[in-house]
């Protein structure tokens, strides 16, 4: 996309928002429509359940309509959006009890790498790797959504979380070897 293109797309979405604060209600529907799927999707990566991510979601577009006078233009409406979505994922987590746990106990049993044969082996291999992440304990699958999907460094995942660098770093890893060992058909 070339920066002539990149650039009318980014006018098109500040003349949303504006249409938003000024209440418009077609500027709120054509922003849902842009990004529910997206948000809906990066929710669903963490809470790993559909009608909860899409109740946060909705609850975020709410959120995001009744403060759209605190969005500045530091960022993309985009951006400001999925912070919001993934503080409320993480927060129905919290709310839901659900710890961030250490299951160091998880049986490793290694298997033969199967080759990708053609797109249609890709595929499946990509069901499968989705189902793995939505498999993860609540901690494991957070952290590795927020560092693998997400693009988050560690210390922003750490803030974000509440918790320690060291404490993202190995649930990062461990959600790593144990996605692999569910992939191999380990567990």
């Amino acid at each position: 996309m070339s920066q002539l293109e990149q650039a009318a797309i980014t006018n098109y979405h500040d003349d949303l928002v504006q249409q938003c604060k000024q209440g418009s209600t077609s500027g709120f529907k054509a922003l849902y429509e842009k990004y529910v799927k997206a948000m809906y999707n990066t929710s669903l990566r963490i809470v790993a359940h559909p009608t909860d991510a899409e109740d946060i979601v909705q609850e975020a577009f709410i959120d995001a309509f009744r403060n759209i006078d605190r969005f500045t233009h530091g960022s993309t409406f985009g951006a400001w959006l999925k912070r919001i979505v993934i503080n409320k994922s993480i927060n129905h987590l919290r709310d839901k009890k659900k710890a961030f746990v250490d299951i160091g106990s998880v049986a490793h049993q290694p298997s033969a790498d199967d080759e990708v044969a053609d797109e249609e082996e890709l595929e499946l291999q990509v069901e499968a790797v989705i189902r793995a992440v939505k498999g993860l304990p609540d901690g494991y699958r957070t952290v590795f959504t927020l560092r693998a999907f997400e693009n988050y460094e560690y210390e922003d995942i750490a803030a974000t979380l509440a918790v320690s660098e060291a404490t993202v770093r190995s649930q990062y890893h461990r959600a790593r070897k144990l996605l692999i060992t569910i992939l191999k058909g380990g567990v």
